[in-house]
């Protein structure tokens, strides 16, 4: 019962203000500006990245938390362009095979429960030359004294974090998906606690099949 109420309740609001950070509202606008069209966001979560969407005629908003995305309602509402919250999982898309341009998401990888499968979803989506746009934070590729500590941490992090994992090898994943990177970007986040501080923010698309 506490769990819930600290699930529907108190999380939102911790997630809503975390991801304000000021170093990471950055990164949203260099990735989200250059986008065009039509664009699928996957874990749209509290609405953060709407104002960056400078050329978009229209928004799938997926995200199957509605407490979450009740947050998120001024933002639409106020929001230059069309958007129809989806309230789907990552791992089901209710799309058509090669139907999408632009795939979003940022900072909901760590979360989803089966990723590899959603991952085969948005290759499935997306069109041959389409493009997911990617930013998340990663498991270390370089410390092994914090990836041991996101490793021990991960358990109580899903907990409290809504499944989050501090310790998932996402660029592996995407490139096991048959994805290749366009741009592939590491950095640390400023603001952002050492366990949690690598990030990568990334471009990829269906990677060609040779014969």
């Amino acid at each position: 019962m506490l769990y819930q109420f600290y699930q529907r309740r108190i999380f939102p609001h911790l997630l809503n203000q975390v991801m304000q950070t000021a170093s990471l509202m950055d990164r949203r606008r260099e990735l989200l500006l250059p986008i065009e069209g039509e664009v699928l966001e996957i874990g749209f979560g509290t609405g953060l990245n709407v104002p960056f969407y400078g050329n978009v005629d229209s928004l799938y908003a997926l995200e199957p938390n509605p407490d979450i995305y009740q947050l998120a309602v001024e933002r639409v509402q106020h929001a230059p362009f069309y958007i129809k919250h989806v309230q789907s999982s990552a791992e089901k898309l209710p799309f058509a095979d090669a139907s999408l341009d632009h795939i979003v998401s940022t900072w909901t990888l760590c979360s989803i429960p089966q990723l590899d499968q959603a991952l085969a979803e948005i290759h499935r989506v997306l069109k041959p030359t389409g493009t997911f746009h990617l930013l998340e934070h990663v498991k270390h590729p370089d410390s092994v004294k914090i990836q041991s500590l996101q490793t021990l941490l991960t358990p109580i992090q899903k907990r409290i974090g809504d499944g989050c994992h501090l310790n998932r090898d996402i660029e592996r994943h995407v490139l096991q998906a048959n994805f290749q990177f366009i741009v592939k970007d590491y950095f640390d986040a400023e603001g952002i606690p050492a366990i949690a501080q690598k990030m990568l923010l990334a471009r990829v698309q269906k990677r060609e099949m040779t014969a």
